[in-house]
């Protein structure tokens, strides 16, 4: 009774629709009354009012109905997912991509580290909650000098970062927390995830088993596992054969001895991976490789034993995502050839399906900021690539964040999406509710984005004259015009602040020849007050004469003289 009672409150929402139905019921019967036990002869216009009731009260019925099942799914949502704020009214549009009741997504396993890694993940997280992202953990026996203490727990940073990425809420606090340094007290400079990652060593049996159960401690979209729970380093060796045992070493050593890596090796070699994660690559529908530091995030994944093996016997789609800029000292003057081909290196054919690479259009002020710390745009030199089966894939994904170049998160997501939405209607499963789910959201996110391209260029519209500036302007003067105005408003900046100093230059130049000319009249002045001194000392009378008159004086006896 007490649910039955739940539908008449007004945070219920129901009434209405309950009245509507009432009403369809009540017109529709009416005229179904007046069909059957007609009071007289029908005529075309009474039959016609019979036929318009029937309608009206069959569609009131029809919609009521749609309605009601429409807030009956909402509550139910709102009772059962605690992500839902109960104040704020429901989209019933996204209730079928809920991960709580939905939870069809795809598996896909992302494998890398750092910024890129974590960029990968808060896309995914919008499709699927079923994602496994690996990580290294590779800075055992690292050797930090005095603050080898501290930095005891570096080894979790791309962990900590996936926990952070995979929130369930992107304003989550949890990011905050992990990225939380005490400023005060006995703590003052140590991390939150230090102390946090040191009481779970100590409460799970190692690191790996402390990572996996921080997964359901912050209760994240999906499980981060790092690639293996036996200690190892990130060694390289230069092609002039010097061997570089600790990873925080290569790019500067590299750098250092102006060479090139030869190869990344881990030590020790025999490093086992996780059973989860070959468990998880086995089954996975996608796999994302990248993006992230290809020598010390990358390749070392797929290097730990059982790794290659089982990307290379999987059947999920692979899909490697190429950095968008080069790294100072560990992959200078790289294209994106060279990035494939060195993971075709250290791991052989059949690891990579598809590659997605940035088209490079990146805004060339940021470009420049970049080549002051030595990195530079990966070329796009695609005719040396060894694995001549891998398909390329060609997006425009930079986006600039927190004024670092960064790939978009979305356009990897959609991208991996879609393939997989082709595997299955490839293999003809497009009525499987995997596909259509995707498909749909797919569907409903190219809209989304149309739908705000056409709002930003109506704006644009309003502020200039779009029609004109099209015929008139090169296609990247259109598509950075904002960015070269600006340039332009900085150089007219310059070039004003140029000439105020030239003037000012000039006024000072004016103010010392004035000075002068002041020196020499003072000069004068005090020879005419000499002259007076000895005059009145020799008691000769004479009248002091003015300046002015002196002055005058001197003048008509120079011009008589001449």
């Amino acid at each position: 009774m007490k649910g039955i009672f739940y539908w008449f409150k007004d945070s219920s929402k129901m009434k209405r629709w309950i009245m509507l139905i009432l009403v369809g019921i009540i017109l529709a019967s009416f005229g179904m009354a007046n069909m059957i036990v007609p009071t007289e002869t029908i005529t075309f216009m009474q039959a016609a009012k019979i036929i318009a009731y029937f309608v009206i009260g069959f569609t009131c019925v029809v919609i009521g109905l749609i309605y009601i099942n429409k807030r009956t799914m909402e509550l139910f949502i709102e009772a059962t997912d605690d992500r839902i704020d109960r104040d704020e009214k429901v989209n019933v549009n996204s209730l079928i991509f809920n991960k709580k009741i939905y939870n069809k997504g795809p598996k896909i396993v992302v494998i890398g580290g750092g910024s890129g890694l974590n960029t990968t993940l808060e896309g995914l997280k919008k499709h699927t909650s079923n994602i496994i992202a690996v990580v290294t953990v590779s800075d055992y026996g690292e050797n930090f000098g005095a603050n080898n203490e501290t930095m005891l727990y570096k080894q979790f940073e791309d962990i900590k970062n996936g926990i952070a990425s995979l929130a369930i809420e992107d304003d989550s606090k949890m990011k905050e927390l992990l990225n939380y340094h005490f400023t005060e007290g006995s703590l003052k400079g140590i991390s939150f995830p230090d102390l946090y990652f040191a009481a779970m060593n100590d409460i799970s049996k190692n690191s790996a088993e402390a990572v996996k159960d921080s997964n359901g401690i912050f209760k994240i979209c999906g499980n981060v596992l790092p690639v293996t729970k036996d200690k190892m380093k990130i060694c390289a060796e230069l092609e002039n054969g010097y061997l570089i045992e600790e990873k925080s070493q290569i790019a500067e050593t590299v750098y250092d001895k102006l060479t090139k890596i030869n190869r990344v090796y881990l030590n020790p070699t025999n490093c086992k991976a996780l059973p989860e994660v070959i468990e998880a690559i086995k089954e996975a529908d996608g796999i994302i490789i990248g993006p992230g530091s290809l020598y010390t995030n990358v390749i070392p994944n797929l290097l730990v034993n059982g790794v290659t093996r089982a990307l290379k016997e999987t059947k999920a789609i692979k899909l490697y995502v190429c950095n968008i800029m080069t790294e100072p000292g560990l992959t200078d003057n790289y294209s994106v050839a060279d990035h494939i081909n060195a993971i075709i290196e250290h791991c052989g054919e059949g690891i990579i399906d598809y590659c997605l690479y940035d088209t490079g259009e990146v805004i060339p002020e940021f470009i420049k900021k970049y080549n002051l710390d030595g990195a530079e745009l990966v070329e796009q030199n695609l005719s040396d690539i060894k694995d001549k089966k891998i398909k390329l894939i060609k997006e425009n994904m930079s986006i600039i964040k927190d004024d670092f170049v960064r790939h978009n998160s979305m356009i990897i997501a959609d991208t991996l999406i879609k393939m997989i939405c082709d595997d299955l209607k490839f293999q003809d499963k497009q009525n499987e509710p995997e596909y259509i789910l995707m498909n749909s959201k797919l569907q409903a996110d190219k809209e989304i984005k149309k739908e705000i391209k056409r709002n930003a260029k109506n704006k644009k519209g309003k502020e200039n004259n779009r029609k004109t500036a099209r015929k008139t302007k090169s296609k990247f003067a259109s598509k950075y015009s904002d960015r070269i105005e600006s340039i332009k408003l900085s150089d007219e900046k310059a070039s004003k602040r140029k000439k105020a100093r030239q003037v000012k230059k000039e006024t000072k130049v004016e103010n010392i020849q004035d000075k002068e000319k002041i020196e020499e009249m003072l000069k004068q002045k005090e020879e005419i007050l000499k002259a007076y001194r000895e005059s009145k000392e020799n008691k000769e009378v004479i009248r002091p004469k003015d300046y002015d008159e002196i002055r005058k004086e001197k003048i008509n006896k120079f011009n008589n003289g001449k």
